[in-house]
């Protein structure tokens, strides 16, 4: 313990990058030495009482991925990356034995298993200054047209309309300049694989609509080719509801989820596009959607824990069935819905869905079989490589009436699948190897 270097840490969370991100910009105006952790907290890698883990193999891919990509970028800014497999807590107990933490830096959270983290580092070291800073908005909360966050409207239009007309979009903050080789301190911690994290090992199928690797560099090959070498964004809104191929919507939302890309970013991208390229509805509608992702994350900040409740931010007193036989049916693609099973044989094979078949499953888990509708949000936690706190539980709730929908709306699972699938392609893509 004796002589221990002193040190600043950047406690990377969901926000692994280091363009446009607020807690490494000011980590680094400070004097000390930086350096950085990421933890593989193994509590989110445990079973849940649904029987699936809180996190399956897909998104631990893409997570894994993503890390590499930021301990290389790290690297270029001379900032060691220490890896852990232990909780934030122990991690940050082992470094503070090796060195003296005068400040953590990181992205403020606010749902509760990320806040009780937060009790846990302040309870064990009171020593070091906790220092977050949100870093996950389009429209900063500084920045909204709300006293605070107990006004956010109950309808996204209103919210988006707010925004628009009174709140800017903050600039772009650059990838910070290297700091001093000096101060680099090289780590031989060693970032897991899938086997590590208690989940098996899988070969990408090749009908995902998703392909693509994790991390801070692909997220902007993905934008770089989305944007300028295609210029499929000019088409965004007239393809946002396909259901085959890599290029019908941005797929951004992977990337965004675990903050190898901000929302800020993507923003002024748009805004460079539609200066240098075209300006039409497509290009509007990507950020409406970043809109609709603030808005989830508002929503939250409001109600806090309401959001995993069964009556929701509504409270509402349906009477739901919890059937283990239609939870298995559901989840294997063995309802009497050919375009539900489709789609729900799409997520256990890649961990990705789109859009369209997202609203469908729910609404028919929810509102057709009426079943908890938590169960379901649970399990595109496990699944989904776009887990994002805010928008899924945001969304089921949305489409099980029990949240910001004010139609209460539910979807002809027919009459949607002859709609966006009227040729059967999607359905036999996904389906073809269920009927033999």
């Amino acid at each position: 313990m004796q002589n221990r270097k002193k040190v600043n840490l950047v406690w990377f969370r969901n926000d692994l990058r280091v363009r446009d991100n607020h807690v490494l910009t000011n980590a680094m105006k400070s004097h000390l030495p930086l350096i950085a952790l990421y933890a593989f907290d193994p509590r989110h890698y445990e079973e849940t009482k649904y029987g699936f883990k809180k996190t399956e193999k897909f998104r631990a891919q893409f997570l894994i991925e993503s890390v590499k990509c930021l301990h290389q970028e790290l690297n270029n800014l001379n900032i060691g990356l220490y890896t852990s497999t232990e909780t934030p807590e122990q991690a940050i107990h082992q470094l503070q034995h090796d060195f003296e933490i005068e400040e953590i830096f990181f992205q403020k959270e606010w749902t509760s298993e990320e806040k009780k983290v937060e009790s846990e580092i302040k309870k064990v070291h009171p020593e070091i200054k906790l220092n977050s800073t949100y870093n996950q908005f389009l429209f900063h909360p500084e920045d909204i047209p709300f006293n605070d966050f107990k006004h956010i409207p109950e309808v996204f239009t209103q919210f988006r309309k707010a925004c628009e007309k009174q709140s800017k979009v903050r600039a772009e903050l650059p990838i910070p300049h290297a700091q001093d080789h000096a101060h680099f301190i090289n780590f031989t911690s060693k970032i897991p694989s899938l086997n590590d994290l208690g989940l098996d090992n899988f070969k990408v199928d090749s009908r995902t609509a998703f392909p693509f690797k994790g991390g801070e560099k692909n997220a902007w090959e993905r934008l770089n080719n989305y944007f300028w070498k295609t210029k499929k964004l000019q088409y965004y809104k007239k393809t946002r509801n396909g259901l085959l191929g890599t290029d019908y919507s941005s797929k951004f939302s992977p990337w965004l989820a675990n903050g190898s890309i901000s929302a800020v970013s993507i923003y002024h991208q748009v805004k460079k596009f539609e200066k240098e390229i075209k300006k039409n509805q497509d290009t509007y509608w990507l950020i409406f959607e970043l809109i609709w992702r603030d808005y989830f994350k508002y929503i939250s900040l409001k109600y806090g824990n309401s959001i995993f409740k069964l009556g929701g931010i509504l409270n509402k007193d349906y009477k739901w069935n919890n059937h283990e036989k239609a939870f298995k049916q559901w989840i294997n693609g063995q309802t009497p819905e050919d375009f539900v099973n489709a789609n729900m044989i799409e997520l256990g094979k890649t961990g990705f869905m789109s859009n369209r078949g997202r609203q469908n499953v729910n609404s028919y888990w929810a509102k057709e079989w009426q079943q908890d509708w938590r169960k379901g949000a649970a399990y595109f936690e496990a699944m989904l490589i776009d887990y994002d706190v805010h928008s899924n539980w945001g969304n089921w709730m949305y489409n099980s009436g029990v949240g910001n929908d004010p139609r209460d709306r539910k979807f002809n699972i027919r009459r949607q699948a002859e709609r966006y699938d009227s040729n059967g392609t999607y359905q036999r893509t996904w389906l073809q190897e269920n009927l033999f």
